[in-house]
Formats: structure tokens, C-alpha cells, sequence
């Protein structure tokens, strides 16, 4: 059990206090409930591109890291589909340097066109590294055009383009920072020893006074049900052929998503899992398969990847796996194997909660999503999960018309240049 306490100030700033006495550090995590979704389709990439943008310095700050590090701290972010998260750790009494530093760019982010440019530039190459010039690096492209069509999900976090990033112009960024970096579009959590009531004083000395503005509205186009099977082919510069198999899945607060994620767990997690014993271990069919979910806010995706071993085809590796899918229709998960992996995931949850930085990222995280309190249901919701519940949801979850299928085909002239050398 995680206890905590939430107010929201009179500007709209959701503040949570999670008190831990048991360490000396202190967590400070933002959360702004915005990311890729909340983009504009021919301007992809810009909540990406504002998360580096966040540390380039503020009225009274020249950058963002230097007092924190002064202050014995450290920090980071992460930007994803659905939100922006900025964290930082430190020695208890240093608290109020995090607070002066996240309400200081809260309340005036220092833009600049010579930032905005720096950081496109940044921005841009991480593109070309990661996306264009790594093997299988679009693969994200891809997958998420397949599976969705109308909702901003289609695009990766990243963007789809580089122009996209490198068309942003100083009052493209200052309109995303006023519309979405405010503080009734936030969620503050702080975890470590010290009490509520210090902890809203302080918050409210730091951030009450920086004014909100309404929030737009969010209609986001929702998928139609897909009724039909899925399949691009593809070839590149990489080592091995590869396929992907995707499926749409619950959003992160369905109780289908724990069956899910249990589902994933079943196939892929470990060397006693069904996918590495079969299909990599005993038939020798792939060097490396995975199945994972993703945690979307709205319905996300199941997703089952490998690499193909030599000599065997996309169409043999495919019909393996919905070979292994069919099993989960027709015969129940043992209670044992049910109950090994209820035991791996509760042992995983509560590792985490033993970190004073994951307590308040996830706390943020949940409260985003609209429940802060599920952090402290999620084990039970695992363990009350029936083999029968995984049985029946496979049958609903592992159909081929709701298949979106990609394989990866490494091209002639990889194997080319490969038997050259």
C-alpha cells in the first residue's frame, strides 16, 4: 500500500504527497497530460521536441541542470503518446530547489529562437539515428500507421517526418507551451519524508500564483472496429527478416488490461514462456521473439515480434505463432503457470514501490490517467484473474481479421554486400 494525499490548488495544480520517511531523498515528478496525441497531424513531433526545450532555461534560471546538480540532485524526462514527465531526486532539505526550478518554467520558460533552433537540430538527429539509420527503425512508422487510422496513435512519439520538427517556428512553440505547460494541465507528485501539510505550503509558495488558462477541448477521432486482416511487406537494410503481429487491445484503465498484459506474459516472459520454448527453442524458428502491450490512455495494441532465423520463411514463422495464439483458445492455462506468473508480477510491482522516484512518477502517472488510487488495486486486479478470464479473451483478442501483420524482409543487396565481405 502507497498512502498519500491530494489537493488541488486554486490555479488547477493536482499536487499529491506520498510521505516516506524511510529515505532521505525526496522525488519531485510533473506530469503535464499532454504528448504526441494532442498534435496537430501535419506538425508531428513538437511534444518531443518541447520536452528537450523544458531545460534550456527560464526567467531567473540559465538552464535547468546546474542547480540541480548543485543541490546533490538529478534529473530526467520522458515524453510518450499521452504525456510529458519531468522528475528529479535530491537530499530532502534541497526541496525548495526543485520547487523554484519546476514553477520558474512553468511560469516562463525562457524560448528563444537560437533554443527552438538548437534543439530542432537535436531533435532531428535523434530522428536520423534511431529511426532512419538504425535496423528495423521505423518499424514503429509502420506498425502504428497499420493499426491505427484516424487516431493520433498512428504517429510515433518521435514524429513521422523530420520536417515535420525542423517547420516549427518560435510561435508554433510558445502557443504548445501556453496551451498545454500550465498548471491545470498538470499533476505534481512529491515522495519522501516530509509531511502533507509542508509539502502544500511550499507548493502553494511556488506555484499558486502562476495563472491557468481553460484547456481545449479533446475530441480525439476514435478507430472503427476492424473487420479485416492487415498486411504490409516491406524490405531494408537489416540483419535478420522480422515479422510483427499486431492487435488492438483496452486502454490502460480497462480491468481487460491486466488480462492482457497477463496474455503477454504467458507467451513471452522468460526462457519458461510458451513463444521461447516452442518457436525459438524447440522448432529453432526465430533468434528472438516477444510479445508486449502497450499502456495507452485510449485502446492500444498487442504486439508479438521476432527474428527469423536463416532459411525459414515469414509465412512459416506467422503460421507458428497463430499456432501458439490457437492453443490459448483451446486449452486452459494451468493454475500453476497462472499462479508463477501472478507471483512474477507482484514480485515486479513491489520491487518498484521500493523506489521513492518510481512511487511518484507512477502516482503522477495514474492521477493523469484520471486514478491515482489504481496503484494500489493493480496487484489485486492481477491476482483475481482466472485462467478461464485468459481463455476468453485470448478467443476475443487473437483473430486474424483483427491482425495487423508487417514483415521485415532484409533486401538483396544487404545479403549482398554481406556475402561480399
Amino acid at each position: 500500500m502507497i498512502p498519500f494525499k491530494k489537493h488541488v490548488l486554486k490555479n488547477g495544480l493536482t499536487l499529491i504527497v506520498h510521505e516516506d520517511r524511510s529515505t532521505p531523498i525526496i522525488a519531485v515528478n510533473i506530469t503535464y497530460k499532454t504528448g504526441s496525441r494532442n498534435e496537430n497531424p501535419e506538425q508531428t513531433g513538437l511534444a518531443h521536441l518541447f520536452e528537450h526545450l523544458m531545460f534550456g532555461g527560464s526567467r531567473h534560471v540559465k538552464d535547468f541542470d546546474t542547480p540541480i546538480q548543485n543541490a546533490g540532485g538529478e534529473n530526467n524526462a520522458f515524453t510518450n503518446n499521452d504525456i510529458t514527465s519531468f522528475h528529479c531526486m535530491m537530499p530532502a532539505e534541497n526541496i525548495d530547489t526543485a520547487l523554484w526550478l519546476e514553477s520558474d518554467r512553468m511560469a516562463d520558460l525562457h524560448l528563444t529562437q537560437k533554443k527552438l533552433d538548437n534543439q530542432k537540430s537535436v531533435v532531428i538527429e535523434e530522428f536520423k539515428e534511431t529511426c532512419l539509420n538504425e535496423p528495423y527503425g521505423d518499424v514503429w512508422h509502420l506498425l502504428s500507421a497499420l493499426v491505427y487510422k484516424r487516431h493520433p496513435y498512428r504517429w510515433p512519439v518521435i514524429g513521422l517526418v523530420p520536417d515535420h520538427i525542423s517547420s516549427v517556428t518560435l510561435e508554433d512553440a510558445q502557443a504548445f507551451y501556453k496551451t498545454y505547460y500550465q498548471p491545470a494541465n498538470a499533476v505534481m507528485t512529491i515522495a519522501g519524508p516530509i509531511g502533507f501539510q509542508e509539502a502544500l505550503e511550499k507548493c502553494q509558495y511556488w506555484f499558486e500564483d502562476i495563472p491557468s488558462i481553460p484547456l481545449p477541448a479533446v475530441e480525439l477521432p476514435q478507430e472503427e472496429p476492424q473487420s479485416e486482416k492487415r498486411h504490409l511487406v516491406i524490405e531494408g537494410n537489416v540483419p535478420s527478416d522480422a515479422i510483427y503481429m499486431a492487435f488492438p487491445m483496452s486502454d490502460r484503465l480497462s480491468p481487460e488490461y491486466y488480462t492482457t498484459d497477463l496474455l503477454s506474459d504467458v507467451l513471452s516472459n522468460g526462457r519458461s514462456s510458451r513463444l521461447y520454448q516452442r518457436l525459438q527453442k524447440e522448432k529453432e524458428l526465430f533468434n528472438s521473439i516477444d510479445a508486449y502491450i502497450t499502456g495507452y490512455a485510449d485502446p492500444g495494441i498487442f504486439i508479438i515480434e521476432g527474428r527469423l532465423n536463416s532459411g525459414v520463411t515469414h509465412e512459416q514463422a506467422e503460421a507458428a505463432i497463430w499456432e501458439e495464439l490457437q492453443q490459448l483458445h483451446h486449452s486452459l492455462i494451468s493454475d500453476e503457470e497462472l499462479q508463477k506468473l501472478k507471483n512474477k508480477t507482484e514480485s515486479t510491482i513491489t520491487f518498484q514501490e521500493c523506489n521513492v522516484m518510481t512511487k511518484a512518477i507512477n502516482l503522477s502517472l495514474f492521477e493523469s490517467l484520471g486514478d491515482a488510487d489504481l496503484i494500489n488495486r493493480e496487484v489485486a486486479m492481477y491476482q483475481s484473474i482466472q485462467a478461464e478470464d485468459l481463455q476468453a479473451y485470448a478467443r476475443e483478442l487473437f483473430v486474424p481479421e483483427k491482425a495487423s501483420v508487417l514483415y521485415y524482409r532484409r533486401s538483396p543487396d544487404a545479403t549482398a554486400e554481406e556475402e561480399e565481405e
